[in-house]
């Protein structure tokens, strides 16, 4: 399959001169400028706009679209952690547990992240990585799809079918990929990795669901092309499988409404330092349903989530609710950093968040459109909105030499080996004209890049792609993560 060709689309307030009236130079003037006005009018007309304010942003030499990576740096931070760090941590000492809230930190922070990714008070703990929370996850939710034992047997004497199959998205982060391995050698189970961007058939995740299905593994949006999969359907299709499933969060937190709850997922992980702007390091969060959290086992008890830790018993009874995914001591100094970045999401809808992004994001590719060399570069990420999460996959043959030379003249955005060029647009703190001027750049940078001349590839590697399904599909038998 081949990528999504960019298109210019035409503006209804500017249409085109005829092709006497103007010289190609003057006319690609009057198109940048007409840019550079929309983006402006769109600034002004931005109810997110204000928020920019709250960040440190190296402006006007930097535009920043890493935010997909790494979040900007909230204002405000560095003084809350001086206070945590003199007042608290240097005055008071342990005494800090208690009085300055960190024993509870975990929780408490979990509920101000709860309502961003659509999730009910006491469900969502902070803590650990997001490799060490998806590998919680994953066992956890294998134990919860093994019968109870007193369901092992049902009373009509039917048998239950073994289900010893984890799912995982085929093209997921290599971690993902690795965690979930482990944790099939450890449970006895195999991995079968599938496409969660197919419709069906042979390699797609919904083609291989079944009654060996315990577990599906998924990003909710991928970190190459920035595809949105189907967490409504899928959900759905692994339950009504019989199966739990476990979504991925890192590229869709913050950056667009989840609905965890409304839609019944089961269990979830995901990163704070991204679009959460908690800073580098930052804990990861762990969702467990309501319903599942009487049961949930973690494979990582410690004596953060005993029912009475400091029993200090050599017994282990689990906590009630989240409070099970915590395992040891938290991070104090990162979780309070992230508690207090949580703070420019006060009174923000995430119904906003997610609308700014699809404008950023359209009008981006539409100024590549206009000031790329064609032929040059070529849209990973789907055109349609549901398809699409808050960044710009662009595959470019020269992608590594190109990604320099926009870092060095201010665009910074990131690289994923061999060809992509990733932008990531977080509605906080980007605008429209950091998307105009980011595409401006990229456009001299291409003209002044050589385009390298492709091998000819062999006539039975040649796939297409449409602009509906711009991801090329893994083979049925690739391990997850083998793609990176």
């Amino acid at each position: 399959m081949s990528d999504s060709p960019l298109a210019s689309p035409a503006s209804p307030a500017s249409p085109a001169s005829p092709a006497s009236s103007a010289s190609p130079a003057s006319s690609a003037k009057g198109a940048a400028a007409q840019l550079v006005a929309r983006a402006a009018a769109l600034d002004a007309a931005d109810v997110l706009a204000p928020l920019r304010d709250l960040f440190v942003l190296d402006r006007p030499a930097t535009t920043y679209l890493d935010g997909n990576s790494l979040g900007a740096l909230p204002r405000h931070v560095p003084a809350r952690l001086q206070d945590v760090i003199t007042r608290q941590w240097g005055e008071l000492g342990i005494r800090s547990w208690t009085e300055s809230g960190w024993w509870t930190a975990p929780e408490r922070i979990g509920d101000r992240i709860a309502p961003l990714v659509g999730a009910a008070p006491g469900s969502v703990v902070v803590g650990d990585s997001t490799s060490v929370n998806v590998f919680k996850a994953v066992v956890g939710a294998v134990r919860l799809a093994a019968p109870a034992d007193d369901a092992a047997v049902p009373a009509d004497g039917t048998a239950v079918p073994v289900r010893d199959e984890i799912l995982v998205d085929a093209t997921t982060f290599p971690t993902d990929g690795y965690i979930a391995r482990s944790a099939a050698r450890l449970t006895g189970h195999r991995i079968v990795p599938a496409d969660p961007a197919a419709a069906a058939g042979p390699g797609s995740l919904l083609g291989s669901l079944g009654p060996r299905t315990a577990v599906v593994l998924v990003n909710h949006v991928d970190f190459r092309t920035g595809r949105l999969h189907d967490l409504p359907g899928i959900t759905a299709a692994a339950h009504d499988a019989g199966a739990l499933v476990v979504w991925d969060l890192c590229h869709s937190a913050g950056a667009l409404p989840v609905g965890l709850d409304a839609h019944g997922v089961d269990l979830a992980v995901g990163c704070t330092y991204k679009y959460l702007n908690g800073g580098p390091g930052a804990p990861a969060f762990l969702y467990v349903a309501e319903r599942h959290q009487s049961r949930f086992d973690s494979p990582l008890p410690g004596w953060n989530s005993h029912a009475d830790p400091f029993a200090m018993s050599p017994g282990f009874t689990a906590a009630e609710g989240a409070v099970r995914g915590r395992v040891g001591t938290p991070d104090i100094l990162s979780t309070l950093a992230l508690d207090a970045a949580l703070d420019v999401w006060e009174g923000v809808r995430i119904e906003d968040v997610r609308e700014k992004s699809l404008a950023l994001t359209d009008f981006f590719l539409e100024c590549v459109a206009e000031y790329a060399p064609p032929g040059r570069v070529r849209s990973l990420t789907p055109a349609a909105h549901a398809e699409r999460g808050s960044q710009v996959a662009l595959r470019c043959a020269e992608a590594p030499a190109v990604m320099a030379a926009l870092i060095a003249r201010g665009v910074v955005g990131d690289l994923r080996r061999p060809d992509v060029l990733r932008f990531g647009f977080t509605p906080l703190y980007t605008g429209f004209a950091d998307a105009e001027r980011a595409a401006r750049v990229l456009g001299e940078v291409l003209a002044e890049v050589p385009a390298e001349v492709p091998a000819q590839a062999p006539a039975e590697t040649s796939v297409e792609v449409s602009a509906e399904s711009p991801a090329a599909t893994p083979r049925a038998d690739a391990e997850p993560g083998a793609n990176e």
